[in-house]
């Protein structure tokens, strides 16, 4: 139920949701003094979720830093899920967060991680078979890498049953902590808060950054459909760290 609900009501987190409901309101209603309270408050909140140089802000600060390298070799890295999308014909693809499975195989190929572990089944209300694991299984076999080192767990339809189904794979295996964690820079905050209270002890590896704050030009201050739609996965990860943090 849990699950379902998350999945139905992330989408009253969308700023462009916010806006379309406050517009509906603004034409539905007949006071003249709410319509204008209404409509200006729409209008507000499209400039502040429009504006790049404001989203760029905010992706300096929340984004996890860049880790120096080290020559620390680790038992496995596991790769959370999420980069994989299924098209119309059932078929798997890359998708934008695909830098989580490059920094996979860097990590493999370099020895950084003699195993690794790839975790994600279908986060869709209506499932219909495909899953990210088995498809990358094949996708895997181009580097001839052991059976023995990579591992997959096929379960898991969101980050909390990503960490949780991890551990119990981690440990009918034996290897020992610590255990990288490969997430987007984005999304690493929340990955791992779960991780601390699941008692995974993992050491982070973000990948996929967004770019935060390069140079300011005055492209920033034009509306821009880029930054409206980044705001949906950072105020998603947002409110999800808030609500992980108030789990026991």
């Amino acid at each position: 139920m849990f699950f379902i609900l998350s999945k139905l009501l992330i989408y009253f987190l969308y700023p462009l949701s916010w806006i379309f409901a406050l517009l509906l309101i603004t034409f539905l209603i007949k006071n003249k003094r709410h319509k204008r309270y209404t409509s200006i408050t729409a209008f507000i909140l499209l400039l502040i979720f429009s504006n790049n140089y404001l989203f760029k802000q905010f992706v300096t600060f929340w984004d996890f830093p860049r880790i120096p390298t080290t020559n620390m070799r680790y038992s496995c890295a596991v790769i959370l899920g999420g980069y994989v999308s299924e098209d119309a014909a059932k078929n798997g693809y890359f998708n934008g967060a695909a830098d989580r499975y490059i920094q996979a195989i860097k990590l493999k190929e370099t020895g950084k991680a003699a195993h690794l572990l790839f975790t994600g089944g279908n986060a869709s209300l209506d499932p219909d078979g495909f899953t990210e694991t088995n498809w990358l299984q094949s996708e895997l076999k181009i580097f001839n890498f052991p059976d023995s080192t990579l591992l997959f767990e096929k379960q898991s339809r969101n980050t909390i049953e990503n960490i949780s189904f991890s551990k119990k794979i981690l440990e009918t295996k034996h290897l020992q902590p610590p255990y990288l964690l490969v997430t987007s820079a984005f999304h690493m905050r929340r990955a791992l808060l779960i991780c601390k209270k699941a008692n995974l002890h993992v050491v982070p590896y973000p990948c996929d950054f967004s770019g935060g704050i390069t140079t300011v030009s005055f492209d920033d201050f034009i509306p821009s459909t880029d930054a409206l739609h980044g705001w949906n996965g950072y105020l998603k990860e947002l409110v999800g760290y808030t609500i992980v943090s108030f789990k026991s």
